[in-house]
């Protein structure tokens, strides 16, 4: 995954130490670099990059000025480099990824880099995740009564499952569960802290199962659409989905081409 960055100082010096010590990581492509606050504004609106470093003390626009520049698109991530401790706090009020002074430690820069990648990743896997669930609500097979518009959708499907397990009855949140796997006539629900073995085929319960938030990706396997996190795609071509709980379920190659039409 590569970065692209832009470098924001009015000291010619500072910028080129910054590009120095940004070389060794391969995935940090520096886009542009300006000169003061105006550039920068210009700059990001245009090239839309994934990381600002940015100066805060220049003539003109300083650095806050910048960030409040760019709030009516998706911002960036910001790195704040300046000369002056002060700032700190004004700094992480800006949701900035991290502070840092200069002249610039490596050992912090490298610091913020995986601050920087860990940021983009929860983000991307987010945007995917909500991604994956429009498109599996699309490919989707509707009901009759969904198609003719009979009945109330919300209320045929079950907010809470009896599942008698271990000689208990156990009365389970539909939205609780993660997923379900299938084993013959045996349902194996997955709740994330806990696991439960219904007696009931695949057919009977997803019936019961809102189908806007419950998709089979698998022959044996329904996910909870609202408890992905995160795609992960595969070299040999398979994709896995990460759920809340940090479980991964296989998407079958039926359902693989839908997934890749947002993740590749």
């Amino acid at each position: 995954m590569t970065i692209r960055a832009i470098l924001v100082d009015d000291e010619k010096l500072a910028i080129q130490g910054l590009q120095l010590r940004l070389q060794p990581y391969e995935d940090i492509e520096i886009v542009e670099t300006c000169a003061n606050g105006r550039e920068a504004i210009r700059a990001i609106k245009t090239l839309k990059p994934d990381l600002v470093f940015l100066d805060i003390q220049m003539p003109g626009f300083d650095g806050f000025s910048v960030v409040k520049g760019v709030m009516d698109l998706e911002p960036p991530l910001f790195v704040f480099v300046t000369a002056y401790q002060e700032h700190a706090i004004r700094a992480f009020e800006a949701n900035a990824v991290n502070y840092l002074m200069k002249p610039v430690d490596e050992d912090r820069l490298a610091d913020t880099i995986e601050r920087v990648r860990q940021r983009l990743a929860e983000k991307r896997s987010a945007e995917e995740a909500e991604k994956l669930k429009d498109v599996l609500a699309e490919v989707s097979p509707q009901s009759l009564d969904d198609i003719s518009g009979e009945g109330d959708s919300a209320g045929r499907y079950e907010k809470m499952i009896n599942v008698k397990d271990r000689g208990q009855i156990f009365r389970v949140d539909v939205d609780s569960i993660e997923h379900i796997e299938a084993a013959g006539d045996y349902m194996c629900i997955y709740t994330g802290d806990n696991s439960l073995i219904l007696r009931e085929t695949m057919k009977d319960l997803e019936r019961r199962l809102d189908p806007k938030n419950f998709q089979r990706v698998h022959r044996s396997t329904i996910v909870n659409l609202d408890r992905v996190r995160q795609v992960k795609p595969h070299t040999n071509g398979e994709c896995f989905l990460v759920l809340d709980s940090g479980a991964e379920v296989k998407v079958s190659r039926s359902y693989r081409d839908v997934v890749a039409r947002f993740v590749h």
